[in-house]
């Protein structure tokens, strides 16, 4: 029998945990579902700044101006994401510190 035919797909774990809403919802079960998806957001739009500040630096045609604002298009992008990389960390060390369980494991 090949491997694959092996899985049992009532085992298998993934997708999205979804979190019903009701009276007994708290802001920080809200919080606890927005974060990862505000961190895949953040982490996008560093993407399509870093794309588009490259094509403006590619297409300046040596034009000082323009070469600097692609630069700083890149620079902010960088700072960017150093901001959100540092706002994960000093969370998780927080959490940690605090011993909040929830927000430790919001990341699986």
């Amino acid at each position: 029998m090949k491997s694959a035919q092996l899985i049992d797909f009532n085992t298998l774990q993934g997708g999205i945990n979804s979190t019903r809403f009701d009276e007994d919802t708290t802001i920080g079960d809200i919080v606890n579902v927005a974060v990862p998806f505000i961190f895949v957001f953040a982490g996008l739009l560093l993407l399509l700044y870093l794309i588009y500040g490259g094509y403006t630096l590619m297409t300046s045609g040596g034009d000082p101006k323009k070469t600097g604002a692609a630069r700083e298009k890149i620079t902010y992008a960088l700072i960017g994401f150093i901001l959100v990389f540092a706002a994960f960390w000093i969370t998780q060390i927080m959490a940690r510190i605090l011993g909040l369980e929830p927000l430790i494991n919001v990341f699986g």
